[in-house]
C-alpha cells in the first residue's frame, strides 16, 4: 500500500497579544487553498491538528485552547490606501470546521510585523528607525485597522520593556487603532442591533437577564456577573471546570446571537462558535490574578470576564476589549454602569490575568451611537519560521 508524501508550506508561528497562531502568505498556500472553500479549510485544519476528539491537537500546531487554535492569511491589499489584507480563521479543536465570522484582535498585533517582514509593505514606507504605520484591511469584518510597529535599523523591533498581563515576558509595544469598529456590515446592522443599550435576554430553561448586545470589534453579549451568580473576580478554573456553567453560557450565547440577528435559528450557533462572545461584568473589587499578582480595586474601573470558543479566556480577546471600550464609552450600557456611569474615553478593566486599558471615542450621529476609534497596546513576536508539513492528501 502506498501513502501520500508530506508537502511543505512556508509559514511563521507568531504570538500576537495573548494569542498564538500560524501565519501564511496566501500566495504560499497550495493553489487549491488560495481561495475560500473546502480545500482551504482542510489545509488549515490539518496544519492546526483538528478535528481532535482528544482535544489536545497533538498532531498539529494548535495548542488546544481558543487562544492557540488560530490561523492568519495575509496578502497585499486590494483596497486603496491599505497595505495588507488580513483574513483570520478560528479553527475548532474537536470539530471539522474553521470559523471565519470574526476578527482576532490579539493576533492583529502581529499582522503589521509579519507584513513588514514578508515584503507586503512597500519599502519606502518603512523607516530606518522609528514607527512604521501599517494600514490593514480586516477582511472578515470589512474594517480598517492601523498598526504602529516599531522599527530599529530597518527591521521590526520585537524586544522591549512593554508588559502585557497574560504574557510572561516583556516585548516591544505595538499600538493598534480599530477604526469605526462598530459593525455596520451584513451581520448585525447598527452597533446596537436591537436599538437598545440594555435588553432583556430570555433564555429557555436558564432565565431572563439584562444584557447589552453590541457590535463593536466583535459581536458581544454583556451580562451582569451578579445575575449569573458570579462576583466578576473568577479565574479560568472557576468556570471551565464547571460543565453545567459552560452549557448555560453556550445557551445564553446562542439565544443572544438569535436576538442580535446573527443567526436565524439557535441551532446555527454550533457552526458559529467564534461569534458572538459572551462576557460578564461587575463593579471593581480587589482580587488575585492567575499569575498571583494582586489587582487592587482602585487600580481598575470595571471587572470583565469573557468566554471564547466555549471556555473562559485566560486574559481578554483583543476584539472583545474593543467591545468593552466601546460599551464603556456609552452612558447607560451595562459595562458603562459597572464602571461607574457617565462619559468615558478610556477604561482599565480587570481580567483573569491582570488588567488592560482600552480607549474609545463614541459620538452620536443621526440619532445612533457610533464609535469612531478604539485604541489599545499589545505586543508581538516571531516564535518560529520556516515550513509546516501536512500530508498531500489532506485536501
Amino acid at each position: 500500500m502506498s501513502y501520500a508524501a508530506q508537502i511543505k508550506i512556508p509559514a511563521t508561528y507568531m504570538r500576537g497579544g495573548t494569542s498564538k497562531g500560524v501565519f501564511f502568505k496566501v500566495e504560499d498556500l497550495p493553489l487549491a487553498a488560495q481561495q475560500a472553500g473546502a480545500a482551504r479549510d482542510q489545509v488549515l485544519l490539518r496544519v492546526i491538528g483538528s478535528p481532535d476528539p482528544y482535544g489536545k491537537q497533538i498532531d498539529g500546531m494548535g495548542g488546544a485552547t481558543s487562544s492557540t487554535s488560530k490561523t492568519v492569511l495575509l496578502s497585499k491589499s486590494t483596497k486603496t490606501d491599505h497595505d495588507v489584507d488580513y483574513l483570520f480563521g478560528q479553527v475548532s479543536i474537536d470539530k471539522a470546521f474553521v470559523d471565519w465570522s470574526g476578527n482576532c484582535g490579539n493576533l492583529t498585533a502581529a499582522v503589521g510585523s509579519f507584513a513588514i517582514s514578508q515584503g507586503l509593505v512597500a519599502a519606502e514606507r518603512i523607516p530606518e528607525n522609528g514607527i512604521c504605520t501599517v494600514r490593514i484591511w480586516q477582511v472578515n469584518i470589512g474594517k480598517t485597522i492601523i498598526a504602529h510597529v516599531p522599527i530599529t535599523n530597518g527591521q521590526v523591533q520585537e524586544t522591549g520593556d512593554f508588559e502585557l498581563d497574560g504574557v510572561t515576558f516583556p516585548a516591544a509595544e505595538v499600538q493598534i487603532e480599530f477604526l469605526d469598529p462598530s459593525d455596520d456590515g451584513e451581520d448585525g446592522g447598527a452597533m446596537f442591533p436591537t436599538g437598545n443599550l440594555v435588553d432583556t435576554l430570555e433564555v429557555p430553561e436558564v432565565g431572563a437577564f439584562q444584557a447589552t448586545l453590541i457590535n463593536a470589534g466583535i459581536p458581544t453579549i454583556f451580562i451582569q456577573a451578579e445575575d449569573l451568580g458570579y462576583s466578576g473576580t473568577e479565574l479560568q478554573d472557576d468556570i471551565n471546570a464547571d460543565s453545567a456553567a459552560l452549557a448555560r453560557f453556550e445557551k445564553i450565547r446562542a439565544y443572544g446571537a438569535l436576538k442580535m440577528g446573527l443567526i436565524q435559528d439557535v441551532a446555527e450557533a454550533e457552526k458559529r462558535q467564534h461569534t458572538p462572545k459572551v462576557a460578564f461584568v461587575a463593579k471593581p473589587k480587589s482580587y488575585t490574578a492567575s499569575s498571583g499578582k494582586a489587582i487592587e480595586q482602585q487600580d481598575i474601573d470595571v471587572l470583565v470576564r469573557a468566554l471564547s470558543m466555549g471556555k473562559l479566556h485566560h486574559a481578554m480577546m483583543g476584539t472583545a476589549a474593543v467591545a468593552i471600550g466601546a460599551a464603556a464609552a456609552i452612558p447607560g450600557t451595562l459595562v458603562n454602569l459597572a464602571a461607574g456611569g457617565g462619559e468615558k474615553q478610556a477604561v482599565r478593566f480587570g481580567h483573569p490575568s491582570g488588567t488592560l486599558r482600552v480607549g474609545a471615542e463614541a459620538i452620536v450621529e443621526a440619532g445612533q451611537w457610533q464609535v469612531k476609534k478604539a485604541i489599545m497596546s499589545r505586543s508581538a513576536r516571531v516564535l518560529m519560521e520556516g515550513w509546516v508539513r501536512i500530508p498531500a492528501d489532506s485536501f
